[in-house]
């Protein structure tokens, strides 16, 4: 399906195919086209974008026919980009011909000071988006925001904003209009001796892994962005893990444990 959005398909390629469609890279014609996580494409598609991005030339499924495209690319990943290839994760030769220009995008953790405009903007958006007039956020809130570290980046600051123009009655968001729980999550580091995974000998290492991952999501109530921050994973890595578990709970660790 992921090869049918990117080059298209033509009619009866494949079940459901009732028509022929064009990909992404012939809607963006003499345009640009914005891969994200490219990281997380299939080996074999990248194969074939790869082919792409030298000759200019893609097939749409089901079709003998070659279509010429005149596109500019950009690629993101969400992890360094040569951590991927060493991880199989993405192919070396797509990385060396997309890095023609590298640009890297920081966390907000690292960016802090640009907080108040980034606010500013975010607020002046969600003003426009439910028709209020939430003027700016209070000094105690600004000092919350620059506490905090961000494992969400920008995306999770947007979202935060979004739900307090919705509550805030007045034009000053106040600490109170923030989620419950904001800026206490357990900060990223050592953890604290109640919050130990003790293990014994004879432990597997897959067993170890699971109990790390079960006590690190119970100190953040279940909060998977946050764990999978302090564990220095992917989101994604994280939800994969889980259902290796199964239907083990977070609760599981303490039980396991100590």
């Amino acid at each position: 399906m992921i090869e049918s959005e990117i080059f298209g398909h033509e009619k009866g390629a494949f079940t459901g195919a009732l028509e022929r469609r064009a990909g992404c890279f012939e809607l963006a014609e003499e345009g640009t086209i914005f891969l994200d996580e490219i990281g997380e494409m299939p080996i074999g598609t990248q194969a074939k974008l790869l082919r792409v991005l030298e000759d200019r030339k893609l097939r749409r499924l089901g079709s003998k026919v070659e279509t010429t495209v005149d596109v500019r690319v950009l690629a993101a990943t969400n992890k360094p980009p040569e951590e991927a290839v060493a991880k199989g994760q993405l192919r070396n030769d797509l990385y060396y011909r997309l890095n023609v220009f590298n640009i890297d995008m920081p966390p907000l953790r690292d960016h802090k000071e640009d907080l108040p405009e980034l606010t500013q903007a975010l607020l002046d958006a969600m003003n426009e988006k439910h028709g209020r007039k939430t003027a700016t956020v209070s000094d105690a809130v600004m000092s919350m925001f620059q506490a905090f570290d961000w494992p969400g980046n920008v995306r999770e600051l947007r979202n935060l904003l979004e739900r307090a123009v919705i509550v805030c009655e007045g034009s000053v968001i106040e600490p109170k209009h923030l989620p419950p729980g904001f800026g206490h999550a357990t900060p990223r580091g050592p953890v604290s001796e109640g919050n130990a995974v003790r293990v014994g000998v004879g432990t597997t290492v897959e067993e170890a892994e699971r109990l790390l991952i079960l006590k690190t999501l119970e100190s953040t109530h279940n909060n998977k962005t946050r764990a999978a921050d302090i564990l220095g994973i992917s989101l994604k890595t994280l939800h994969n893990k889980l259902k290796e578990y199964g239907g083990a709970s977070v609760g599981a660790a303490a039980d396991s444990s100590g």
